[in-house]
């Protein structure tokens, strides 16, 4: 084995006891890539959905196209509601820093 491919392995052995930050942060990942296809959803929902007529069919809300204002406005006041809400109950706050086991200093 040549020095090269042995420092590699010390490092994987090194890093083979996950962090204990890892599992939450794959958590709070997952919860935000939901919310990127639950707002991608219903921006597509509302725009595709009600923007698929004729113009003359639209009907509006506060002068705007119904689409587009469930889908732009409403969805976004929703969107930051919901981030707000995740954020204050689902996300933890970690430190960043620690020893060199990956422990809590």
């Amino acid at each position: 084995m040549n020095k090269v491919s042995g420092s590699m392995d010390k490092k994987l052995k090194r890093n083979a006891k996950r962090d204990w930050r890892y599992p939450i942060a794959h958590k709070e990942a997952w919860i935000g890539i939901a919310l990127v296809i639950f707002h991608f959803t219903w921006w597509y929902g509302f725009a595709y959905g009600l923007g698929g007529q004729s113009v003359e069919a639209y009907t509006y809300v506060f002068g705007f196209p119904a689409w587009f204002f469930y889908s732009c406005i409403v969805g976004f006041i929703i969107i930051i509601l919901i981030v707000m809400t995740v954020v204050k109950f689902l996300f933890k706050d970690i430190p960043l820093e620690t020893d060199e086991k990956g422990d809590p200093s």
